[in-house]
């Protein structure tokens, strides 16, 4: 998250009138409904920044040609302190990421709008959203994959895939095939992975022995970079240096490394790169001079992650988010606070049963901006440094949705972007305990045009007594029954959240006529840490039991819900549901959409990249040391009972649940006779991400579900 920007707000700023859109009129009662084409194609907002002076907001969007499907971001400005001000939009060529302010009021960027990879750029923007000319700012060998300005606006820390072996950001021809990949040793195409690689894939690509994703600092002079003033900040691993990735990967960004408040050092974070790496999530935070000499690390101490370190205005705090249980990706987040000076640190929200998402130091350095989950919101809170007391910020009246990132304006402001489950994200401007005033009008006019869709939480005793929490979304103004569909969420450490989605979106499930539910079940996050611990060991116990329970807790809660004409889908950790549904609970449902799914527990143990998140969830031991703790909840020991038609979803990139999961799953059905397709996309990864191939995903879903829920005569 980026560093807070203050500025002072005058109360006319905060008038319904500074929106530069108003908000839409209610939609005519033939409104079409909304559609996949829809989904793929409304822009998308992405990440903003506010200048120095707090004059000045700057964010970008991407949009997709409804044609060609071809997507590309731009970069809009917008003046805060002026009445009625539209936003304007940078429209150069290329892509364009990651806007940052200088001191000085210039706005930086990522973009390859050059026709060459992509580097750092900046322009000169003026108080009305005006703009100059953008100067390149470095011209790097490597292409950069991100870039941090130092706080005085004198120095860039920059990162990318640069050789371990290398000691300028790329350039270093005399390295094996010009990159420095150890890995292709010849005559052929082989790639060897020797003894204590660790990972040899990671997510959806291959790995590159000898090349890590580097941080290096630069000087600036006259607003460029002075090549010859690089510096790894990862040291010599003969003197114990680190060999690794920073940020991690396959996504860590940003927010994982941050500039010391008087712009001498880097802290980021990073894991070692070894043979234990697959089983490890003992990130530590770095301390690293700009000049190049040895970093440091400051958790050493901590075997679980470390991450999204933060420095106070002042100089005095560090502070970032810390897991205590080595292994467990899904442990707890709690902030941790060390005194700079005497090198002192406790844990600040030991005594708070949330996990912090983000977090951001306000102006005057005596407290922090988190965001956390909390049940089906995502608001953001004010942590005390004295005390540690959480205090949630609200920003909207009964739902506050999901605020994905906030910034702190002078006067008690705030900017944030802020979604929901049935509105895509927007810019919104208040103050806590006021309804915020939405900025931008990305999405939310084309959204009120169509067909609204209404939604409802509900509660209900789950397993062991315990409340657990849902949603139901419907077409407003439905009667009668509808046919329904149960959502899945991941994870399985996750939540539906009341949050917008481009990829499993329960709006757009309700939009084609039914009633869709989502389960926050055991093992949910957002609903403090012994109910996210308790589907450790128990993937097909507690959770199943809640969506039993929560099925016939949403049809009394609603008339509409009609669970006798309802299919199951999921993805992920609810695509092994999927799987698991089908031997137990064989009756349940007409059809079943499995995307990404375990079908057999013993193969993914071998199989899977992050080997920490499976041996984990089954005891920590490896299969072999216990095969008795996986095969108690494997799928494929109940393939006997399977019935209900079911469609299977994979992708060939997935390296998380390979492919071959989702092919033996298909193999089962087929073999049983069971009525059932097969779904390949040989170019995307554990989501579906590509326009085109979003839009095949949602046409196979929906005609399946109708196929099973809405038979024609």
């Amino acid at each position: 998250m980026p560093a807070m920007n203050t500025f002072k707000l005058s109360l006319a700023a905060l008038a319904l009138g500074t929106a530069p859109f108003a908000f839409a009129a209610a939609p005519a009662p033939s409104a079409p409904a909304m559609t996949a084409q829809d989904l793929v194609t409304l822009p998308r907002l992405g990440s903003f920044a506010v200048s120095a002076d707090g004059r000045l907001a700057a964010y970008t969007v991407t949009t997709t040609d409804p044609q060609s499907y071809k997507r590309s971001t731009a970069l809009w400005l917008l003046a805060l302190d002026r009445k009625g001000a539209k936003p304007v939009k940078l429209d150069w060529q290329g892509s364009v990421s990651d806007p940052a302010f200088a001191p000085d009021g210039r706005l930086w960027f990522l973009s390859d709008k050059d026709g060459k990879t992509a580097q750092v750029w900046s322009v000169q923007t003026g108080a009305d959203g005006s703009a100059g000319g953008p100067v390149k700012v470095t011209d790097l060998a490597a292409e950069v994959a991100g870039f941090k300005l130092s706080p005085d606006g004198t120095r860039l820390a920059v990162w990318g895939d640069v050789a371990r072996a290398c000691a300028t950001f790329g350039g270093c021809a005399d390295l094996p095939h010009g990159d420095g990949n150890t890995g292709l040793p010849g005559p052929g195409t082989g790639r060897l992975y020797r003894d204590g690689a660790g990972f040899v894939r990671h997510w959806d690509a291959w790995e590159t022995p000898g090349i890590h994703s580097r941080i290096f600092a630069f000087t600036l002079k006259a607003g460029q970079v002075d090549p010859a003033s690089g510096h790894a900040l990862d040291g010599d691993p003969a003197k114990g240096g680190l060999v690794g990735d920073a940020p991690s990967k396959p996504f860590g960004d940003g927010s994982e490394l941050t500039w010391s408040a008087d712009s001498t050092a880097v802290i980021y974070a990073a894991r070692q790169a070894d043979r234990d790496e697959p089983r490890s999530t003992n990130l530590d935070l770095w301390w690293a001079p700009a000049d190049g000499s040895a970093p440091r690390n400051l958790t050493a101490g901590n075997r679980g992650t470390d991450t999204t370190p933060a420095v106070s205005p002042d100089g005095r705090w560090l502070a970032w988010a810390a897991m205590a249980r080595a292994g467990y990706e899904a442990d707890r987040l709690v902030v941790q606070l060390m005194d700079l000076k005497t090198g002192q640190s406790r844990p600040l929200t030991q005594d708070w049963d949330r996990s912090a998402s983000s977090l951001a130091f306000t102006a005057d350095s005596k407290a922090l901006i988190v965001t956390a989950q909390d049940v089906l919101d995502t608001p953001a809170f004010r942590v005390d440094l004295a005390s540690g007391k959480a205090t949630r910020l609200a920003f909207q009246k009964g739902r506050e949705g999901h605020v994905a990132q906030i910034a702190e304006l002078k006067g008690g402001a705030f900017l944030l972007k802020r979604d929901s489950i049935d509105a895509a994200p927007e810019l919104y401007l208040g103050k806590p305990g006021q309804a915020a005033t939405r900025l931008t009008d990305l999405d939310a006019g084309a959204l009120a045009a169509m067909a609204p869709v209404a939604v409802q939480r509900f509660s209900f005793a789950g397993a062991n007594g315990d409340t657990v929490w849902g949603q139901i979304l419907k077409p407003a103004g439905a009667t009668g029954k509808l046919p329904t569909v149960l959502l899945v969420h991941g994870g399985p450490q996750g939540s539906f959240n009341d949050s917008w989605s481009t990829r499993w979106n329960p709006r757009l499930w309700a939009a084609q006529g039914y009633a869709a539910i989502t389960i926050d079940f055991h093992g949910s996050t957002g609903y403090g840490q012994a109910f996210t611990d308790s589907i450790n060991q128990d993937w097909g116990g507690k959770p199943l039991q809640d969506l039993k329970l929560g099925m016939v807790a949403a049809a009394a809660r609603d008339s509409a819900v009609d669970t006798a004409n309802a299919c199951a889908a999921g993805g992920s950790y609810g695509g092994y549901m999927m799987n698991w549904i089908e031997g137990q609970w064989p009756d349940g449902f007409k059809c079943i959409i499995q995307h990404d799914g375990v079908f057999d527990a013993r193969a993914m143990a071998y199989e899977t990249d992050e080997l920490w998140f499976d041996e984990w969830e089954h005891g920590g031991h490896a299969y072999f040391e216990a095969p008795e703790a996986f095969e108690k909840w494997n799928p494929v020991n109940h393939v006997a009972q399977w019935k209900t038609p079911m469609l299977v979803i994979t992708s060939e990139n997935d390296f998380r649940i390979p492919y071959t999961q989702g092919l033996a799953s298909f193999t089962a059905l087929q073999r049983r006779g069971i009525p059932s397709e097969l779904l390949v996309f040989p170019d995307e990864n554990h989501w579906v991400l590509k326009a085109k191939n979003s839009l095949q995903w949602h046409q196979s879903v929906f005609g399946w579900l109708a196929r099973w829920l809405k038979p024609t005569p």
